[in-house]
């Protein structure tokens, strides 16, 4: 083995198994777009994937998939933990996958309170089957569950009723803000009313460190970090998609992240298809050239697929900050957002750069080529 090697297989995916969706949510236009059944990645292709400790399954709808048992059958050989993020509008089909894989996770996107909800998600009814669902997977002992928000200029408020809501009920509860990208088919998601939404989540946070637990003090310093990015800031730790974490797309292609947009910069890492073992593309030439890409993009993203791999790695800014926060939660104190932490540990100046006459590396991306000091050599 190469002894400079620094690129180790990864931990985390998520794999996006379709765009068809039967939600019409304001905030992504994913339905749109929806893929062919007949097209989309099998249970099989998903074989080639390394062991892994995190799987995340998403869409789209997931529960769209005729297949979709089959697909967790495959990832449960592949890691200890697989998560299902669903609108939870595919009641009994959730119930009867829940009921085979009781230790499966599942996450249900819920955008506020009922009537807020079913407003921003297009379809009525949809707070109510969300909850439902919940409930009766709480009823049958299934414990790793949970919703999240993507707060946006109509729903912060409904952010703190949910959290309240999830407290009472003991359930996970996970957020996330308006972003534009390939995968949302979105490029005019933008928080316009940034005091009102900040404040919100300000609440939010000096809520989360009152309570006892480190994960919700974890949670506080994320949600910071969307506090940062709705400012336009640099993001506080720096972003290394494609090294820990990667998703699959509906037809195979590999790509760092989420967050990649056409207009600024678009690549996959490769296609499972063409490679027969899941090595083989990790360790490629075009891999490692889309990782040196994702050194220097623009973009200040934060969003828990890529905050979280980092925020692990480079744990003792986070601890710090959590530190002295709580010191000042439990003196009576609330938090201070007036300057914001940025943790330079090393990367690109560029990256996360919204300045856009900086963009010159993304003008063309074929002139990036892969750093020579980095060969590429399975451990």
């Amino acid at each position: 083995m190469d002894k400079r090697q620094t690129v180790q297989l990864p931990t985390d995916v998520s794999i996006i198994t379709t765009y068809r969706c039967q939600m019409r949510c304001k905030m992504c236009s994913i339905w749109k777009f929806p893929t062919d059944e007949k097209k989309e990645i099998m249970p099989k292709d998903l074989e080639k994937l390394p062991a892994l400790k995190f799987a995340n399954v998403t869409g789209g709808e997931p529960f769209q998939r005729r297949d979709l048992e089959d697909i967790v059958a495959v990832l449960f050989t592949k890691a200890p933990r697989v998560v299902i993020s669903t609108s939870g509008w595919h009641y009994e089909k959730i119930i009867k996958l829940a009921a085979k894989y009781p230790n499966i996770g599942i996450r249900v996107s819920i955008e506020g309170l009922s009537q807020r909800n079913d407003d921003l998600r297009g379809r009525q009814g949809g707070f109510d089957n969300g909850l439902k669902v919940l409930l009766k997977l709480r009823s049958m002992g299934v414990k790793d569950i949970g919703f999240g928000i993507t707060v946006s200029n109509q729903n912060s408020e409904d952010m703190l009723w949910l959290y309240r809501l999830a407290k009472e009920l003991k359930l996970e509860f996970a957020t996330a803000t308006f972003h534009n990208s390939f995968y949302f088919h979105k490029d005019d998601n933008q928080v316009t009313n940034k005091d009102t939404v900040i404040k919100h989540f300000e609440e939010l946070i000096n809520e989360l460190l009152k309570e006892k637990s480190p994960k919700s003090w974890a949670r506080a310093f994320f949600n910071l970090g969307l506090i940062n990015y709705i400012r336009g800031g640099k993001r506080m730790l720096p972003c290394e998609a494609g090294l820990a974490n990667f998703f699959i797309e509906p037809y195979g292609d590999v790509y760092p992240c989420n967050g990649l947009e056409d207009r600024i910069w678009k690549e996959s890492m490769g296609n499972l298809h063409d490679y027969s073992t899941f090595e083989e593309l990790w360790y490629s030439v075009q891999a490692q050239r889309v990782r040196d890409l994702v050194k220097i993009c623009p973009k200040n993203c934060w969003m828990v697929g890529t905050a979280a791999p980092v925020m692990k790695k480079y744990i003792k800014h986070p601890t710090g900050w959590i530190f002295e926060n709580k010191l000042r939660s439990m003196m009576g104190k609330e938090v201070c957002i007036d300057k914001i932490p940025y943790y330079n540990v090393g990367q690109d100046p560029l990256q996360g750069d919204l300045d856009y006459s900086r963009m010159k590396p993304f003008t063309d991306t074929k002139g990036v080529k892969p750093d020579p000091d980095l060969p590429l050599v399975e451990e």
